[in-house]
């Protein structure tokens, strides 16, 4: 999930809220701590391999394409459990549900640090797949189930600053240690620490009982409706772009930069540090400019890496556009998940369910074509196919506001 959002839009307040304990105004917050570390976990797990990948690659004497499908098969797996496990679990309780996803996510990435062969690897991150689907599903509308409705908003910000936060200090964390131990002692550390969460979760989540669930006939009612699609659309270009080329940023840095080993955890730190700035100014202003936040973290995507090949050349060039690029993807999750939400304002789960499918199935389906044109041209290549990509974003927002289309909450802006 690679890779989602952070967002000061709750969700829609009531919608489908299921009867929950009393508590105080505070006890809900480790709870929300809880949730916000099971994500970071995730997030990190996920898009751990981009820091780590020409590492695996050289342990399994594989090519940087090949080592891409880690990136590709969560993704596939968590756009068909999103749907899936939301409704074939619709009468679980929820809490119970966070608990054997962390289980999972813990075995996953003990399996992954064991595995003899890259197949047991791949078949690691099916795992992390399911994980990725089921658990954003669930956490998406939570905070108003575990904090009052005056806080909702500010909560629903910290579950989901585990985002940019896994940017931030997860895979620089995790590049880190398999620079010091190997690769292999960053998925053990990933394994134990998700275990430490799953004791959180079961220590401070009070019983969650299912509310209105995203049964097959919501989604399908959905995906007629016009802000519907054209978040698809958007969610497909910008993420397609994105994590088309930043899955091989690694190797773009040692190829073309020259960069090493540690230059590298660098500027993987200064993107992520830049990622929670835009996470955080795209949540502020998407509400007001829905349109124009997307349509700019689009152009923006588009303007660094068409220059990566040329500016990139360099160091500080490269520094920069890194960045530039921190920012501008931090703020596409939340414009696309605010998207979502305003194309079905009383279904949260429902919009939640799409947000994470469409998001996850566009990660794989970036990292498996990236990953061919890597293997058979340069990294630079796929930079310029990614800003191509990226670019097709702002006269895609400029026709929604052509076509006077309306949001469901409040008239056009």
């Amino acid at each position: 999930m690679a890779t989602m959002t952070s967002t000061n839009v709750p969700a829609a307040q009531g919608a489908g809220r299921a009867e929950t304990p009393a508590r105080s105004p505070l006890a809900g917050w480790p709870a929300v701590v809880s949730v916000m570390l099971g994500i970071f976990l995730i997030v990190t797990t996920e898009i751990l391999p981009i820091g780590l990948l020409t590492r695996i690659g050289a342990g399994f004497a594989i090519s940087d394409g090949t080592v891409g499908l880690m990136m590709t098969m969560p993704g596939f797996l968590a756009a068909f459990s999103a749907p899936v496990i939301t409704v074939a679990t619709s009468g679980v309780d929820r809490r119970l549900m966070l608990c054997v996803f962390m289980l999972l996510l813990s075995l996953a990435n003990l399996l992954a640090a064991a595995a003899p062969g890259y197949w047991l690897v791949l078949i690691s991150r099916v795992v992390v797949g399911v994980v990725i689907g089921g658990f954003w599903s669930i956490s998406a509308g939570l905070a108003e189930r575990l904090v009052p409705a005056e806080s909702v908003g500010r909560a629903t910000s910290v579950i989901f600053s585990a985002v940019p936060l896994g940017s931030v200090l997860g895979v620089p964390a995790g590049t880190f240690i398999g620079d010091l131990a190997g690769w292999r002692t960053a998925f053990v550390a990933m394994g134990v620490l998700s275990i430490a969460v799953l004791i959180m979760i079961v220590l401070t989540m009070p019983p969650l009982p299912p509310g209105e669930a995203a049964h097959l006939g919501v989604l399908r009612g959905m995906l007629k409706g016009v802000n519907t699609r054209f978040a698809l659309l958007l969610t497909l270009l910008v993420v397609l772009a994105h994590f088309g080329t930043y899955t091989y940023i690694t190797p773009f840095l040692e190829q073309v930069t020259g960069a090493g080993t540690h230059t590298i955890t660098v500027f993987l730190l200064a993107y992520g540090a830049a990622g929670v700035v835009g996470n955080f100014l795209g949540g502020a202003n998407v509400v007001r400019r829905p349109r124009v936040v997307f349509a700019l973290a689009g152009a923006l995507i588009a303007t660094t890496t068409f220059l990566l090949p040329v500016l990139g050349r360099w160091p500080a060039g490269a520094a920069v556009l890194l960045v530039v690029w921190g920012i501008a993807y931090g703020a596409v999750p939340v414009c696309s998940q605010n998207w979502f939400t305003k194309a079905a304002p009383h279904s949260p789960e429902a919009a939640s369910v799409l947000f994470t499918a469409s998001f996850q199935a566009t990660i794989s389906l970036a990292a498996l074509t990236a990953g061919g044109i890597v293997d058979h041209t340069s990294p630079s290549t796929v930079m310029v196919f990614g800003g191509l990509t990226a670019a097709l974003m702002v006269p895609a927002v400029w026709s929604h506001f052509a076509l006077r289309i309306t949001w469901p909450d409040h008239p056009e802006r």
